[in-house]
């Protein structure tokens, strides 16, 4: 059994929309749902730095696109020194993959299509509950999480056994059931690969869409077994919060620090960065 505890580790202005978040030594990586830009943020020195990732042709504006236009990056993970930005799925137009080399510091982008039309049809999911929120890569297989806020309730996990995102066809889908919040269950917003363990977060979201936000009840953290996909443990994190991203920010023997971020739904670019503690 864990204890937690949830503190403001940082507040940021000129971020917006948070819905993913990887922390990497002295710097935190923040992207937004509705934004072409990946923002850098160095927490020594509270310096902002803005890295294109779509281009002028692609968008009118790369701050708070329009909710129709929006690429829905939902998802940042990372391997080595790549990081991966994937569109949600959720429209045709949230169908793009960024890859980010933190050295190099080229950017190249994917079109995932065509792997999400099939990972649809495996799971037997149609457009309106299809709405990737988190995924995970360890350099062989990908984990791919499903948000359940459709009106099917399809909560569940796509594992991927190839490298290649773009091209895969070992796809398979198991289903999952998480907590929930007076009868409305909790649903994927992000997960990361801790040695063995995959730590995930869950909203409780009022709504049945997959398109429109809904009354935010509260949030979860959890833990799942990447072969087994079996769920270790889900507590609720304290507070109203709609958590859409969570990083490794510190461990020991006995204590995990993430870090999460907040989708407030407004267009107000300031966010808070909350620190979020398992201790043992």
């Amino acid at each position: 059994m864990y204890s937690i505890n949830l503190e403001i580790f940082k507040e940021i202005h000129g971020i917006g929309s948070a819905s993913g978040i990887i922390s990497k030594a002295d710097l935190l990586y923040i992207i937004g749902d509705n934004s072409g830009y990946l923002k850098e943020f160095n927490i020594k020195s509270e310096k902002l730095r803005k890295i294109q990732v779509l281009s002028d042709s692609e968008q009118t504006g790369l701050e708070n696109i329009p909710k129709p236009q929006k690429p829905d990056f939902e998802v940042l993970c990372q391997y080595a020194d790549r990081f991966y930005i994937l569109g949600s799925g959720s429209t045709s137009k949230r169908n793009l993959m960024v890859e980010f080399d933190t050295k190099s510091q080229q950017i190249g982008t994917k079109d995932l299509t065509n792997v999400y039309q099939k990972m649809k049809v495996i799971a037997n999911i149609n457009d309106e509950n299809f709405n990737i929120e988190g995924a995970v890569f360890n350099g062989q297989f990908w984990l791919l999480f499903n948000r359940g806020n459709g009106n099917d309730g399809k909560n569940g996990v796509f594992r991927i056994l190839e490298k290649d995102l773009v091209k895969a066809e070992k796809i398979a889908f198991t289903s999952l059931k998480l907590a929930n919040i007076n009868h409305v269950e909790s649903s994927f917003t992000d997960a990361v690969l801790v040695n063995n363990d995959v730590y995930f977060i869950s909203t409780a979201e009022d709504t049945k869409s997959t398109y429109a936000d809904g009354e935010i009840l509260g949030s979860f953290i959890g833990s799942i077994n990447p072969e087994t996909l079996k769920l270790n443990f889900t507590y609720r994190i304290p507070g109203l919060h709609k958590f859409e991203g969570i990083s490794l920010f510190r461990k020991t023997a006995s204590t995990l620090e993430f870090l999460l971020c907040e989708d407030r739904d407004t267009d107000e670019l300031k966010t808070a960065v909350y620190k979020l503690r398992l201790s043992v």
